[in-house]
């Protein structure tokens, strides 16, 4: 009996993961994805999710995120992002466009104590192109 209700449950784990995709979903992980990408200095990783037009505070480009990241890894052995509040939706009316809003606290460390840690609320506009999120703009205060 244990065994037909696993069978059961796999099957339709499975199909389930054959339904329709879900834009939203996708979307949520494509923040985690990059938050989880910054955190383990991967910045490769988080330059393929930089949409090739990607913009941060209408002034600076891709160029300008990669020498950023660059520096704070070469700064800071251990860097985290811890998200306060984060929310995540779709256009309603661009379903090729998403929105991101957080508030997070980044943090830098040598050892296992922060030694430096900033507050910032973020938006952050995700473009939709051949079923992949990317990170379009960058804003924050």
């Amino acid at each position: 009996m244990l065994r037909i209700a696993l069978t059961a449950l796999l099957c339709i784990a499975l199909l389930g993961g054959c339904s329709k995709s879900d834009p939203q979903a996708e979307l949520e992980a494509a923040v985690q994805r990059l938050q989880d990408n910054l955190e383990a200095k991967r910045i490769s990783d988080v330059m393929e999710q930089l949409h090739p037009q990607f913009s941060a505070n209408g002034q600076f480009d891709r160029d300008w995120a990669k020498r950023t990241m660059t520096l704070m890894y070469l700064r800071h052995k251990q860097v985290r992002i811890l998200a306060i509040s984060k929310s995540s939706e779709v256009d309603s009316t661009y379903s090729s466009k998403g929105h991101t809003r957080a508030e997070v606290a980044l943090t830098g460390a040598e050892g296992l104590i922060p030694d430096s840690a900033r507050h910032y609320s973020i938006s952050l506009e995700w473009w939709r192109e051949d079923g992949e999120w990317q990170l379009a703009r960058l804003d924050w205060e």
